[in-house]
């Protein structure tokens, strides 16, 4: 089993955030620390060199590893903004379509400026993941 190459780090996420060199999505990414942390109520951390995250969880590997990962969060990328929505998006048909105009992944919901989605929408779909998060991965 390959070893989770994202994890947790000591940087400071606000001189990451200031590192961006993009202004809309700084400026965006600023937005989304407010907003995570309402709807989390957790405290942003950096995982790895680019990933802004909220709460962790516990899963176990099929070799029987233990490892932690964030329960939600966001970066700031070139190209977009990715959102991690862990629980991916089949159960939120609804929502989506209310959301605005955006990309899907697995996980990753990509949204081009933080203006494209419909705000209230975006903080239920947070809400929603993280709910369904504590349902499979209890603390």
């Amino acid at each position: 089993m390959a070893v989770n190459k994202t994890h947790l780090t000591q940087m400071s996420v606000l001189d990451f955030v200031q590192s961006v060199e993009n202004k809309q999505r700084k400026t965006d990414a600023l937005a989304l620390l407010d907003i995570f942390a309402q709807v989390t109520k957790q405290k942003a951390e950096l995982w790895g060199s680019s990933i802004i995250g909220f709460g962790t969880y516990s899963y176990q590997t099929a070799d029987k590893k233990r490892h932690q990962f964030m329960r939600t969060g966001f970066s700031p990328r070139k190209q977009n903004l990715a959102l991690y929505i862990m629980v991916g998006f089949s159960q939120f048909e609804e929502k989506m379509q209310q959301l605005g105009k955006f990309k899907t992944g697995k996980s990753c919901l990509y949204i081009n400026k933080l203006s494209d989605v419909n705000e209230q929408v975006l903080r239920e779909l947070i809400q929603l993941s993280l709910d369904e998060m504590a349902r499979r991965y209890p603390d």
